[in-house]
């Protein structure tokens, strides 16, 4: 007898299971019901749809019900909520929004639910009021549209400095508002370290758009003009003539609480490596779900299309008794902010210290996207994490102008692949003056990494500069136009010279403007049996621990 499988939610997590099912099982009834108008759309598009970067409507929807059904016939009811399940009975109470309202019971033999996660909007004053908008739907993203159209709004504030805040600052400044970013965190882009972020704020400041950091917000009030002051917790008031909620998501686990199924620690739907819940006839993919961090061993929620995606496709497989592991996540993520580009791969340092992991080195630099004697070479500020006990890669984070997401899919596959930094030094990669160099930023940070755990170059700490003797090994116009304080000045250019001036008693913290200098300073003088170490990723380094407040001032 066939199987009737029911998806509760499309786009991207619903919809790839709806699909891989019927490539693998003809016979089966496939039903998909999505209380929105659409099933299956690029979400990670509508920024760009307010923006007119994407100017139409269909562009964004990556599949419709009629090819669902033509192609696939896989039903599809859109505008129909799955309001509750009766697990006894294998059977879900659907209401159709479109008509009467009227509920009907539809029965399953296996159940997915793919509800996804919903835009946070707290309980505060005046949240309600016109103008205030979340982003998470086509519907969400044409209400936009159509304000800015009709008010011709001059000012945004946008609540919230992640993926969505930044992409959605940009887009609006293309519609010519002035706009402000409100974060409670005191810095950008939170996923990243804090001094990696420190880049993004500068860039944004450069942009034009005005930042608020480290302040939360309070509320909201309407003005006799029409426009809002939107209200923050040190008092300030700001002026707005839109605002943009984009401080999260929290998974959609209503259905599932009310219908008994297990949540996990973080408050998504508890699923087995299968994505089956703790009922055997229910399977859950996508944003409401709780999933393993592959780094951390920890369970966290991951609102992203790519693990959603493959969600709905091991949940396929475990219908059809093809039952194959989900293995994990490891948040590999990157946006676009007013050109430049911010990407990240596994754990952060402040990440893997909040689990518990103190088996941690790092190591930065800031090569050139490509030979820096073919013209255009742009910097990529990149931070590599990775266990000094055996050298496997952690995580690494990367910002810059050109390359940075072609070498954290490089460094993101590695770490899926169980490698060490020792196999980022020898990854054979592509090399043409125009898109890399005969050393690829990705192998200059394996092997910096190498150096230091074949003690080579061992590595200082900018948090322990007191354990030292600073040494400043620039220029000395390099020196005069900032240094660090308590340094003394030994260029490399005659540190051959004047080597015997250092004191032999001290270990010696040496650092450059990014590293380079430093290195080569640091193995003449270990040769010279004094105890040298590098200040990983020189002064510009030193400037970003200090603007994101992780030295002091």
């Amino acid at each position: 007898m066939a199987k009737r499988v029911l998806i509760v939610g499309g786009v991207a997590g619903g919809a790839s299971c709806a699909a891989r099912l019927r490539r693998l099982d003809e016979e089966a009834e496939i039903v998909l019901f999505d209380r929105g108008p659409h099933v299956s759309f690029a979400n990670c598009g509508l920024p760009y749809f307010v923006g007119n970067v994407i100017s139409e409507e269909r562009s964004l929807l990556v599949a419709s019900p009629e090819l669902f059904q033509q192609r696939f016939n896989i039903g599809v009811q859109t505008r129909h909520e799955v309001t509750a399940i009766d697990r006894a009975r294998r059977s879900i109470r659907v209401r159709a929004l479109d008509e009467n309202g009227a509920d009907r019971d539809e029965p399953y033999d296996a159940l997915v639910l793919s509800p996804g996660a919903a835009p946070m909007r707290p309980p505060l004053p005046g949240i309600d009021l016109p103008g205030i908008f979340a982003v998470r739907t086509i519907p969400d993203s044409l209400r936009i549209r159509h304000w800015i159209d009709a008010r011709r709004p001059a000012r945004a504030v946008v609540v919230g400095g992640g993926f969505i805040g930044l992409e959605m600052a940009e887009n609006l400044a293309r519609r010519d508002l002035q706009v402000t970013i409100l974060e409670k965190l005191p810095q950008v882009m939170p996923p990243l370290d804090a001094e990696m972020a420190d880049p993004v704020r500068e860039h944004l400041l450069a942009q034009g758009v005005t930042l608020h950091l480290g302040d939360g917000l309070s509320g909201f009030e309407p003005t006799a003009s029409g426009g809002l002051i939107v209200r923050t917790e040190s008092g300030r008031g700001i002026d707005a003539d839109l605002v943009i909620l984009a401080i999260g998501v929290r998974p959609e686990t209503a259905l599932a609480q009310a219908a008994g199924l297990a949540l996990g620690p973080r408050g998504g739907i508890a699923v087995d490596a299968e994505m089956r819940t703790d009922d055997p006839h229910i399977w859950a993919v996508g944003d409401a779900i709780e999933v393993t961090d592959v780094l951390t061993g920890q369970e966290i929620i991951v609102p992203l299309a790519g693990p959603a995606n493959r969600q709905g496709r091991v949940a396929a497989e475990s219908i059809c008794g093809r039952a194959r592991a989900f293995r994990g996540v490891q948040a590999t993520a990157v946006v676009g902010v007013f050109g430049l580009t911010v990407a990240t791969t596994g754990a952060s340092e402040k990440g893997l210290r909040r689990a518990g992991v103190t088996d941690v080195e790092k190591v930065y630099l800031h090569p050139g996207h490509h030979a820096g004697y073919y013209p255009g070479a742009k910097p990529i500020h990149l931070k590599l994490l990775f266990a000094p006990s055996d050298g496997r890669v952690l995580g690494a984070q990367a910002v810059g102008l050109e390359g940075v997401e072609k070498r954290i899919d490089v460094i993101a596959m590695a770490i899926q692949m169980g490698a060490s930094v020792r196999d980022l030094a020898e990854a054979e990669l592509c090399y043409a003056p125009q898109f890399g160099g005969a050393k690829d930023p990705v192998n200059l940070a394996g092997m910096v990494a190498v150096n230091h755990l074949d003690g080579l170059m061992p590595l200082g700490d900018w948090n322990a500069l007191g354990e030292g003797a600073l040494v400043d090994v620039r220029e000395p116009h390099e020196y005069a136009a900032g240094h660090v304080a308590g340094a003394v000045n030994l260029p490399l250019s005659t540190l051959r010279q004047h080597y015997r001036e250092l004191p032999r008693e001290r270990r010696l913290l040496l650092y450059c403007g990014v590293g380079q200098r430093a290195y080569y300073a640091t193995r003449f003088l270990r040769q010279h049996g004094y105890d040298a170490a590098n200040l990983s990723g020189g002064y510009a380094t030193y400037g970003a621990l200090r603007a994101a407040g992780l030295l002091p001032s």
